[in-house]
């Protein structure tokens, strides 16, 4: 998948809302602001003004960011998986590491990765160790505390809506 942009129908949908916001309404309210300070006078002193120009930077910078993510990315529902028995994108995994601590890790695309809930961007160490694994195998994980191990206890993925009619 090099050069791919995986990524599931959540996280598609949370990129896509976080952009029409910025476009539709922080970025408007912003310009609101900057024409109401240009009107105001001498621009070089006022901080409405200076401050808007900013905020209104950083909003296009991001709204590009966006728009740059969304057309590269490739939208993968992980409730279409048909080799259920392996990990792959969308795969939910329980692993445990050589001083018996578990955790269970869900393989997202790398914008909707959050690790405090879980969430590990697809093309992480750990995902791309473990993927194509399946229950029982152990991979080794370069990380930076040094070499580690860990064992896959289980995988799965989401039910299909579709399948369940």
């Amino acid at each position: 998948m090099a050069g791919d942009n995986p990524i599931t129908p959540a996280g598609y949908s949370a990129m896509k809302a976080r952009y029409d916001h910025l476009l539709g309404t922080a970025r408007p309210e912003i310009v609101e602001i900057v024409s109401w300070a240009a009107g105001n006078g001498d621009r070089s002193e006022n901080g409405d003004y200076l401050y808007g120009r900013k905020k209104m930077r950083e909003i296009d910078r991001e709204l590009a960011y966006l728009a740059r993510r969304m057309k590269t990315a490739r939208v993968i529902d992980p409730a279409d998986q048909p080799n259920r028995g392996r990990v792959f994108f969308g795969a939910t995994v329980t692993v445990v590491d050589e001083d018996d601590r578990k955790r269970v890790l869900t393989l997202v695309g790398d914008d909707e990765q959050e690790a405090g809930e879980g969430r590990i961007g697809w093309s992480s160490p750990l995902a791309r160790a473990l993927r194509g694994a399946e229950v029982g195998d152990v991979r080794m994980v370069k990380g930076p505390t040094g070499l580690r191990e860990w064992e896959v206890l289980a995988v799965s993925y989401p039910e299909n809506a579709g399948a369940a009619a």
